[in-house]
């Protein structure tokens, strides 16, 4: 024990003065190379004296940035979360030149802009020669790794007395935000996406597909999945006509208020209440550690945790380095591959200028690095559940098509977050099982707008007689980056409203490449007959264009009917798969709208974009050439990656249909991981809802659960 104690305290003594040493020769190179950059007096200094200077300077910045560091940030957290990505250069400079005044007879001499230079260089330098020492050994990486985690929980989970028994297993779920099934066993089959490959030819994971609901996005799926009820949530955006609002999934007022009622609606706190941390997601999931969640981002004060995230990872002036590198290399990239795309005139294609590189930056470098340290913190701690979405590969695959070499780099950068994760688990105090999932898949094609000229909105108003705008209005993207982008930025979500004084024109939304019509002086939801009497062109107008195809509307004969081309009309009763207008939609399409059609905030006419079940593409009603939202194609069919040590998602053999069914696998196999919960001494650690457990040993766990 004693010579293992001091084997370890060697090789951190080794470690340090190697790091200290690369900092002291990257500061020497620096001072021969920036000419505002001195370590030395006005009259010349030996070489010797020169090094002694660069090296009381390296050593003073270390020590300054492992002290002061994270206390500076902390204090920045009330500045919003971009602003603190970009203060962290200049913070670091400040660190340095108050290392370079603490250097006696003044010898350190640096401009303030020369200074912020120097210490990324140096932090990069330090992190990655840190880095590379660690990597041979397993007790300095795990220790490495630790710094992320949340020291006072990572206590209270190492004092629990070795009587207790072993801890029980805990689960991370981790969400690849709009990897369709196809898609995910392409990538795992080539080399796109090895780790995952690699699960699944040893037989450790099992992939198990399933089916959305008719609204295919990460609102209606992840609250269910997170909550156990996406009940009313009839598509990305819509209008509700008792409140005369528009409710939207990624926004945060909006993502609350979703949460709220799904809470109400199921009497429970959602699938993380219990010791559970979500990170990245659009609502918590009841878990009381939350980490860039939009349903708490519109908090303010001290009930607003979701900013810690970036504590966490920005406490580390070396994170913040790296991860502005790769942003700036990421933006660069996207700006080639489009330049790429137009010069080859590829088609379908969509305008990706003025910010969108920097939005989609956040989404593949900013938003991955943080989320994935908040998990990596979360296993080091030994939390029992933790759900966490990764957007990058959702919010490239809508502007450059789920298929590709653009999408792949995102794919092959998710895969190694995924080894990375894997890695750590090693490290982690408790076992832990990974879950891989996606909330839905993405269908290709190009926009209505490019094929036909006008868009939904332009078509609604021709039908109803009202005048067409010249030139077309774009629409409003579903991507979830771009709200995440708001929320760090503390700026609100834009959405379109009804204005005051034309109420008699219709609200016509889009979510991918479903639409919603609703007619906002009605107060209650429209009939067919209503519509007819009011606008006798608009339904014909829609069901009979070749971009539609079908339409939900309410009946007042037989409840609701599916409208489709040359007079097609379904009562909801009679729907059936592969028959009439939803011949071409595939299994599960009429329960889908069925089940939509019971919500109290459907709109007046849900309406369908076209599918070609050939190729697989749909007509998005949004600028967005890889889209989901409505039925048609890859969309709908998002996958499940668990361990093999689980119970079969579906062991009657069926198909998981519906997130909320997901929500119940789910929970079956936290179920199983913790076994019946046995009552401890006040002395253990608490869970956060103030009762300590502990799993039961194995010879008395419920099998059945």
């Amino acid at each position: 024990m004693a010579a293992g104690r001091w084997r370890r305290v060697a090789s951190t003594v080794w470690r340090s003065l190697t790091v200290w040493a690369a900092g002291t020769l990257t500061m020497l190179i620096l001072a021969g190379l920036l000419p505002d950059f001195q370590l030395q007096s006005d009259t010349g200094d030996s070489a010797t004296r020169v090094a002694t200077t660069a090296a009381l300077g390296a050593g003073a910045f270390a020590l300054l940035s492992a002290l002061v560091w994270p206390l500076l940030v902390r204090a920045l957290l009330l500045v919003p979360a971009l602003v603190l990505g970009f203060a962290v250069f200049f913070l670091n400079g400040a660190v340095l030149l108050f290392a370079l005044y603490l250097i006696p007879d003044g010898r350190g001499e640096v401009s303030p802009e020369t200074a912020v230079v120097v210490a990324a260089v140096m932090s990069a330098v330090a992190s990655a020669t840190g880095g590379a020492l660690a990597v041979r050994d397993d007790d300095a990486y795990r220790r490495r790794l630790y710094r992320l985690a949340d020291r006072r929980r990572r206590r209270a989970v190492e004092d629990v007395r070795p009587e207790a028994g072993p801890p029980a297993p805990g689960t991370v779920f981790l969400q690849l935000d709009g990897v369709g099934h196809e898609v995910l066993l392409r990538a795992a089959r080539g080399d796109v996406m090895p780790t995952v490959g690699a699960w699944l030819r040893d037989g450790g994971h099992r992939l198990t597909p399933w089916r959305t609901d008719w609204s295919s996005q990460t609102g209606a799926s992840q609250l269910g999945i997170l909550h156990g009820s996406n009940h009313d949530i009839p598509a990305f955006r819509w209008y509700e006509k008792d409140t005369g609002e528009i409710q939207v999934s990624n926004r945060p007022t909006s993502a609350a208020e979703l949460q709220r009622r799904a809470v109400e609606h199921t009497g429970d706190g959602g699938l993380l209440t219990v010791d559970g941390a979500s990170r990245g997601n659009l609502f918590s999931g009841g878990a009381e550690e939350v980490a860039l969640v939009l349903s708490v981002a519109a908090r303010r004060g001290k009930e607003n945790r979701s900013r810690a995230g970036y504590f966490a990872y920005f406490s580390d002036p070396a994170n913040a380095v790296r991860t502005a590198l790769s942003f700036f290399a990421d933006a660069g990239r996207e700006i080639g591959q489009s330049t790429r795309a137009r010069l080859r005139r590829q088609r379908p294609r969509i305008g990706r200028g003025g910010l969108y590189p920097f939005v989609r930056a956040f989404a593949t470098v900013v938003e991955r690095d943080v989320v994935v340290a908040a998990v990596i913190g979360d296993l080091l701690a030994g939390r029992s559940a933790v759900y966490a979405d990764l957007v990058a590969y959702d919010e490239v695959a809508h502007h450059s098509g789920p298929h590709g070499r653009d999408t792949d780099k995102v794919l092959q950068r998710l895969d190694r977050s995924l080894a990375l994760i894997a890695k750590v688990v090693e490290h982690a105090p408790r076992p832990y099982r990974i879950v891989v999932l996606s909330d839905h898949g993405q269908s290709p094609g190009e926009t209505f707008h490019a094929r036909y000229g006008l868009t939904l909105q332009d078509l609604v108003r021709a039908g109803c007689g009202l005048p067409v705008p010249r030139k077309a209005r774009s629409t409003h993207s579903g991507a979830e980056a771009r709200a995440a982008v708001r929320a760090a930025l503390r700026r609100p979500v834009e959405e379109p409203a009804a204005r005051k004084g034309k109420h008699h024109e219709p609200v016509v939304l889009a979510s991918g490449n479903l639409g919603l019509v609703s007619f906002p002086d009605v107060p209650h939801r429209m009939s067919k007959e209503e519509v007819d009497a009011r606008h006798p062109a608009l339904l014909p107008t829609l069901a009979n264009h070749p971009g539609i195809g079908f339409l939900l509307v309410r009946s007042e004969e037989h409840g609701a009917v599916v409208l489709g081309a040359r007079g097609a009309e379904v009562p909801i009763g009679d729907l059936a798969d592969g028959q009439g207008p939803l011949a071409d939609f595939g299994p599960g399409a009429a329960d889908a709208v069925r089940r939509t059609d019971t919500f109290p905030h459907t709109a007046d006419i849900m309406v369908n974009s076209w599918y070609d079940p050939v190729d697989g593409e749909v007509l998005a009603f949004e600028e967005q050439i890889g889209s989901h939202g409505g039925l048609g194609g890859a969309q709908s069919r998002p996958f499940l990656l668990s361990p093999s040590s689980l119970s079969d998602p579906v062991p009657d053999g069926g198909e998981l249909v519906g997130a909320e069914q997901v929500h119940q696998v789910l929970r079956r196999w936290l179920r199983e991981g913790f076994g019946p919960q046995v009552p401890l001494e006040n002395s253990l650690p608490q869970t956060p809802h103030g009762a300590s457990f502990v799993a039961a040993p194995p010879d008395v766990r419920d099998e059945s659960a």
